[in-house]
């Protein structure tokens, strides 16, 4: 019945954290665009607690349930001024070694809604706002050309990347 929960740090404009659950330090240090492994948590309640690096006043405190065998990613996200949770389940099956699960999640506080498209123009998740976690889809393992669109357009923004799946 143990639950697995990791911390990202997706807030542009923020400090390093330390991020405590339970009055206990898991996380320590953690900077934008990092994130942590997985972590067990042994009891179905859990809290959460990210503050800043050496500061006694939170950056943010929140409680978070997470319950029974779920495994959990926790993103800080926004700006430091409009700093959130955003909780994202994931899976909890396996696809085969062949194949393998991608989605997007749009953590940028300051991006336009957008479209991930393959180099071709097609696309593959479409309209993804801010805070957005897109559904899970299937595809062949291999090097993908991704790019990041303004929904609805051909405008790619400078974030386009090839990512090997």
């Amino acid at each position: 019945m143990r639950s697995y929960t990791r911390v990202f740090h997706a807030v542009p404009d923020a400090p390093a954290v330390d991020v405590y659950a339970n009055n206990y330090l898991i996380v320590k240090n953690i900077s934008y665009k990092q994130i942590s492994q997985y972590l067990p948590c042994l009891k179905d309640l859990r809290i959460l607690r990210s503050i800043q690096q050496g500061m006694v006043n939170p950056v943010l405190d929140v409680n978070i349930v997470v319950p029974p065998m779920e495994i959990l990613t926790v993103a800080a996200v926004g700006t430091l001024s409009t700093i959130g949770l955003l909780v994202i389940e994931e899976p909890k099956c396996c696809t085969s070694s062949y194949q393998t699960n991608i989605r997007f999640g749009h953590l940028s506080p300051n991006a336009p809604t957008v479209d991930i498209t393959l180099q071709d123009g097609t696309v593959i998740f479409a309209n993804v706002s801010f805070k957005d976690v897109t559904d899970y889809l299937t595809v062949a393992t291999g090097t993908y050309e991704l790019q990041v669109r303004i929904a609805g357009t051909n405008q790619e923004t400078p974030t386009s990347k090839s990512v090997r799946i």
